[in-house]
């Protein structure tokens, strides 16, 4: 019986310090998936969520989802995301960058697009979300677990905007702290 315990405790460890195929997160791919449309080529404003897994050994529990945004007509999109390093160093949680690649690897995992919408929808519903993350509650604020992260920060915007219809996968953990406002 001690083998057996033994046996599993070590496939268990070796199994979640490899849950990324790159484990340093300087090195790991953010290549452009091949998923967006490239801005130069669509006129139409787009709404794009994405998700990948989280790094490392994070990554067999949970993923991390970004937002991203092209204006009718931009030449790049906007990305919000919230990430934990932003507060660590005094920032706001909520990152906001320019891109013409929305769909880059998150530290080698391969985002899945899990909400498109392009055209009028979009134009209509962009001024919307830019609202939410505006009025995001836990701006300053990151917890891995039970949240506020990068899931809730996603959640808040779908529950602000429910026309997205926003369904974030089951991984998605803390994705219900968006309910813990008042």
């Amino acid at each position: 019986m001690y083998r057996l315990i033994t046996l599993f405790i070590v496939l268990s460890v070796t199994l979640l310090t490899s849950g990324c195929a790159n484990n340093d997160w300087r090195t790991a791919s953010r290549e452009p998936a091949g998923i967006a449309s490239i801005p130069s080529e669509d006129n139409r404003a787009i709404i794009e969520v994405y998700a990948a897994d989280a790094f490392s050994w994070r990554g067999w529990f949970a993923v991390h989802p970004w937002v991203a945004i092209k204006d009718k007509g931009a030449d790049e999109y906007t990305v919000y995301e919230v990430v934990g390093w932003q507060v660590k160093r005094g920032l706001s949680a909520i990152r906001e960058f320019n891109t013409e690649t929305p769909d880059r690897y998150w530290y080698g995992s391969k985002p899945e697009l899990i909400l498109s919408i392009k055209g009028d929808k979009a134009v209509e519903l962009i001024p919307k979300i830019k609202l939410a993350i505006q009025t995001y509650p836990w701006a300053n604020e990151y917890s891995v677990f039970p949240g506020p992260n990068s899931n809730t920060f996603v959640a808040w915007i779908g529950k602000q905007v429910p026309e997205l219809e926003l369904d974030l996968p089951f991984s998605a953990i803390g994705s219900g702290y968006a309910d813990n406002t008042n």
